[in-house]
């Protein structure tokens, strides 16, 4: 099902169908259509990821995370070309990338918007208290983390300084 989410700036009182995070679509590195649905009963964090950052070291503790608690928690990286043009690749330069230098085996999406007029339907539920139910935010800079509830809910945000496997964020999990 692919969820048209209003912009956050153009909501307005009279937006009332709240979406849920679950019925946004958002394709994997490799084109196929990820069911968010599949992911109910797991924690989920989500990352702004880009491969020439001074933070895309952050992969190697976004995969231990990944590993160390791949019973209940999805790690879902998301390449955004946004912030000083750091992720200029194609799906597939962006996929070795992230095999080659750091092992990653999480899920990785396509490449998006997190912010701006473009912005992907998941960014503006993440970002847009109206619709994830918990506050507003602005993606700042890449490696952003969500925290996302067994129930899709948006538990807290964190910014790129916030290492993957700070208690910050394993406290969640």
């Amino acid at each position: 099902m692919n969820l048209d989410i209003p912009n956050k700036n153009r909501l307005s009182t009279e937006d009332k169908q709240t979406p849920n995070l679950y019925d946004i679509a958002i394709n994997s590195i490799d084109g196929k259509a990820i069911d968010l649905s599949s992911f109910k009963g797991k924690k989920i964090l989500i990352v702004n990821v880009a491969s020439k950052c001074g933070f895309t070291k952050q992969y190697k503790d976004l995969q231990k995370l990944s590993d160390s608690h791949k019973e209940s928690l999805i790690v879902i990286g998301v390449p955004c070309n946004q912030f000083g043009k750091q992720e200029p690749g194609d799906a597939a330069e962006i996929q070795n990338f992230c095999q080659m230098n750091y092992g990653v085996t999480f899920l990785i999406t396509q490449k998006i918007d997190v912010k701006g007029i473009n912005q992907h339907p998941l960014y503006t539920f993440l970002t847009c208290e109206t619709l994830n139910g918990k506050r507003d935010s602005t993606v700042k800079w890449n490696f952003q983390k969500y925290v996302i509830s067994e129930s899709g809910s948006l538990i807290d945000h964190y910014y790129s300084i916030t290492s993957p496997l700070s208690k910050k964020i394993t406290k969640h999990l």
